[in-house]
């Protein structure tokens, strides 16, 4: 019987041995992509279709016929003063919440992942977070509404009157403080790997050539996690832009940012035949947010260099 040896293996001009090519499984390519259907289909039905007939809606007038007025009245006064309210609105509360989130990350920077303080904070900004629409807004209304336990605790034992200039907290600045609420721990949940990624080795090599402390976190720690720190911040920017069930719940008077007047158009009851102006203001915000989250994808690219 003849006993075939096994096969050499492959020497290059060096004398170094070369592995053999892995072999690539048959089919695996067909399988990748048929478990990429549910979440194409996914998309498909819940992300773009929606936001082509959203779209399409604003280039038509109440009788299916094209038109460009719904687009032309985005220049109009009071819905440009819409677009920069959300923008300011918007602005302050990802820069708020970017500074606040990451001092919070910088307080846990030497915590180990598997703490349990870690771990608690890590679960509470996942859910504050997602906590948002009309259990935020009662929460504050009742904490600081014009009956809210706070407000009247001031009120009675401080002489201290929240609302001395008006009810604003039912107006563009009440806001301010829900969106933070939720923009916080966002930023938690988005920086904290890169806070994570900086190297113990780093501080240790830059104290024994001399260095100090500030002087590490102006010229290694500060511009590592920059990139980081922008793309979060532009992450919270669009969340808090695009951002409608906070603000429907508790402003339930006038349309000062993008989101409620898209509502108002929709079922206002003494604006009629202004329905598909709805579509060019979103429309609108599709654009704002597809330049914003291109610029965080941008941002995101450089900053993966030092999350890996």
């Amino acid at each position: 019987m003849t006993v075939a040896a096994p096969a050499a293996p492959l020497v290059d001009a060096a004398g170094t041995e070369e592995l053999p090519p892995p072999r690539r499984r048959l089919g695996s390519g067909a399988a990748a992509v048929l478990g990429l259907v549910p979440f194409a289909a996914y998309l498909l039905i819940f992300l773009a279709l929606p936001t082509v007939l959203t779209v399409a809606s604003g280039f038509v007038d109440d009788d299916g016929s094209f038109t460009l007025s719904n687009v032309a009245a985005l220049v109009d006064p009071v819905i440009v003063q819409t677009f920069a309210n959300s923008a300011w609105l918007s602005a302050l509360t990802a820069v708020g919440g970017a500074l606040l989130g990451a001092l919070a990350c910088y307080a846990m920077a030497g915590l180990p992942e598997t703490g349990r303080t870690r771990r608690l904070v890590d679960a509470a900004s996942g859910v504050l977070a997602q906590f948002g629409g009309v259990m935020l807004a009662f929460a504050f209304i009742a904490t600081i509404g014009l009956q809210g336990l706070v407000t009247l605790t001031l009120k009675d034992r401080l002489g201290i009157d929240l609302f001395a200039e008006g009810a604003w907290i039912y107006g563009l600045p009440g806001l301010i403080l829900p969106y933070l609420f939720f923009q916080v721990p966002l930023m938690v949940i988005t920086f904290m790997p890169a806070m994570s990624a900086l190297r113990p080795q780093w501080a240790e090599a830059n104290l024994t050539l001399g260095g100090t402390r500030p002087g590490f976190w102006r010229h290694i720690g500060i511009p590592v996690l920059a990139p980081s720190f922008l793309a979060s911040l532009l992450l919270l920017f669009a969340n808090a832009f695009s951002s409608y069930a906070t603000a429907a719940a508790l402003a339930s008077q006038g349309s000062q940012i993008v989101p409620l007047q898209i509502r108002t158009a929709l079922t206002s009851e003494t604006l009629l035949g202004r329905e598909n102006l709805a579509g060019a203001l979103a429309l609108g915000m599709i654009v704002v947010m597809a330049v914003t989250m291109s610029l965080y994808a941008l941002v995101q690219r450089r900053a993966a260099r030092w999350q890996r």
